[in-house]
């Protein structure tokens, strides 16, 4: 099978493109950073990974390659910024230009999921955690896209 850089229909799809033990890499694309999410080699647990300062897109691609790479990455989750009435904003052109993008230049299967919710669901997490503001900015996007990335997971059909 071709597991070029092809936008997947559906999260059973992005599964069957992978290599035993290759993980998923949550993306949450925000204007200033890219939070990283990583799966478990399972597919069943996702945790954050760090928090990419966003650059030139050219800069931006080099940092992914390199998780890629270290991480055994075999697949992208991209979160898409619905709004709340499932309409596209430009939030989600951006997302989806981001991706058509990143296709060119990292071959790699992707999915996109729905991200409604995530941030706030994660800032909500560490306030009654009673993270101070700092330590909420510097692991809210990472968080996002580990719950971002645990969304797709959880919908993955399980083998028992």
């Amino acid at each position: 099978m071709d597991r070029g850089n092809t936008h997947m229909g559906s999260p059973a799809e992005l599964k069957a493109a992978l290599k035993p033990g290759q993980r998923l890499l949550g993306l949450d694309l925000g204007t200033k950073t890219i939070g990283l999410g990583l799966s478990d080699p399972t597919l069943i647990i996702a945790s954050p990974l760090l928090t990419i300062a966003r650059q030139k897109f050219t800069q931006d691609v080099v940092e992914l390659q390199a998780v890629i790479a270290k991480h055994a990455v075999g697949g992208l989750v991209i979160g898409l910024p619905v709004n709340m009435d499932g309409t596209e904003g430009p939030r989600c052109q951006s997302a989806r230009q981001f991706a058509r993008n990143l296709a060119g230049k990292i071959d790699l299967p992707y999915l996109f999921w729905d991200e409604r919710l995530s941030t706030v669901a994660v800032t909500r997490t560490l306030l009654e955690a009673d993270a101070s503001r700092q330590r909420r900015a510097e692991v809210v996007d990472k968080m996002a896209a580990a719950y971002i990335l645990q969304g797709l997971l959880d919908a993955l059909p399980r083998a028992f």
